[in-house]
C-alpha cells in the first residue's frame, strides 16, 4: 500500500523562506503551521535558521524544543516532556505518531537478523520493548509507544502513515504485526554525524578490500588462462610433430615392404626369358647338324 508522493520539499521551502524573515511571537505560530502541514516530515533545515535558534533564549523556547522533538524524537519523548512543551493539536499528535512508527521501523532494520541471545538482549536494551524481527513490528510495541487503547485506532493510524508515503508495508491482522518494506529517513542529530562518517569510512574501506580481492582473483584467473593457453599450444605442437613422425615412419615402412616383396618375387621377367632363348639356339644348332 502506498499513497501519492506529496511535494513536501516545496512546502518546506516556503516555510523556510517565511521563517527567515519572521521574528517574535509570529515565529511560534509559523512553527505550529509547519508541524501541522501535510507531507512535511523533515525539519533540520528549519532548525538551522538563526531566527529559529534565537527562540532558545526567549519566552518561546518551548517551540524550539518541540521542533527538535519532531525532528529527532518520538511520541514517548513528548509524553515524558509534555509539561514543559506547548500542547499538540490532533494533527500534530498524529504526525508525531507517524514519525514514531518510522523510528521503530528504522530500529527494526538496525537489529534485524539478531537471533542469538546476546543480540536479543541488545535489542531489548535499546528498545525496552518486545524484540522486532523479520521486518515486523508487533502491535504490542506500537500500542505502547503510540499510547493507543485499541487495535482499530492503531490500524487506522498505520493506514494514514502508509497513504502519506512515509512507510510502505502491510498489516498482518492474524499475527498482530506491521510488516514494513520501506520507511523514509528522519533528520540526523548533529551528534550522530561523526559516527555516521566513521561508519561510511569503514564501509569504504570494506569496499576497497573487496575490490582488491576481486582484482587479485581476476589476476589469478588471467594467469591461469595464459598458462592453460601455453600448455594447450605446446600439446598441439607435440601432437603435430608426432603426426609428422608417424607419417614419415609409415612412408618409410611402406617403401621397405615394397622392396622386400620385390626381392622375394625374383629377377625381372627379361632375365627369366634369356635362358629360354639360349636353349632355342642350342636346339637349332643340333637340328642343323643332323
Amino acid at each position: 500500500m502506498a499513497g501519492e508522493q506529496k511535494p513536501s520539499s516545496s512546502i518546506l521551502e516556503q516555510f523556510i523562506l517565511l521563517a527567515k524573515g519572521t521574528k517574535g511571537s509570529a515565529l511560534p505560530a509559523l512553527i505550529n503551521q509547519v508541524l501541522e502541514a501535510p507531507g512535511v516530515y523533515v525539519f533540520g533545515e528549519l532548525l538551522d535558521l538563526p531566527t529559529v535558534q534565537e527562540l532558545a533564549d526567549g519566552p518561546h523556547s518551548g517551540y524550539l524544543q518541540l521542533l527538535n522533538l519532531f525532528a529527532y524524537g518520538t511520541y514517548p519523548d513528548y509524553v515524558a516532556m509534555k509539561n514543559n512543551l506547548p500542547e499538540l493539536s490532533t494533527a500534530q499528535k498524529n504526525k508525531l505518531k507517524h514519525l514514531t512508527i518510522v523510528s521503530l521501523a528504522s530500529r527494526m532494520k538496525e537489529f534485524k537478523g539478531l537471533a542469538d541471545p546476546a543480540g536479543i538482549a541488545t535489542c531489548q536494551k535499546h528498545l525496552a520493548t518486545p524484540v522486532m524481527t523479520n521486518n515486523c513490528i508487533p502491535y504490542s510495541v506500537l500500542l505502547k509507544d503510540l499510547d493507543m487503547k485499541n487495535l482499530r485506532e492503531l490500524e487506522d493510524l498505520i493506514i494514514e502513515a502508509v497513504y502519506t508515503d512515509i512507510i510502505q508495508g502491510k498489516l498482518d491482522q492474524r499475527n498482530h504485526v506491521l510488516e514494513v518494506d520501506f520507511c523514509i529517513g528522519r533528520d540526523i542529530p548533529k551528534k550522530d554525524i561523526s559516527s555516521i562518517v566513521k561508519t561510511l569510512h569503514e564501509w569504504c574501506d570494506g569496499c576497497e578490500a573487496v575490490l582488491m580481492g576481486i582484482e587479485q582473483q581476476v589476476l589469478r584467473a588471467n594467469q591461469y588462462k595464459e598458462t592453460h593457453n601455453r600448455t594447450q599450444q605446446q600439446i598441439e605442437t607435440e601432437v603435430t610433430n608426432i603426426k609428422k613422425t608417424l607419417k614419415a615412419t609409415a612412408s618409410s615402412s611402406a617403401q621397405d615392404t615394397d622392396q622386400h616383396l620385390a626381392e622375394r618375387e625374383g629377377p625381372p621377367l627379361t632375365e627369366q626369358r634369356q635362358p629360354t632363348k639360349k636353349m632355342s639356339k642350342v636346339k637349332g644348332l643340333v637340328s642343323s647338324r643332323h
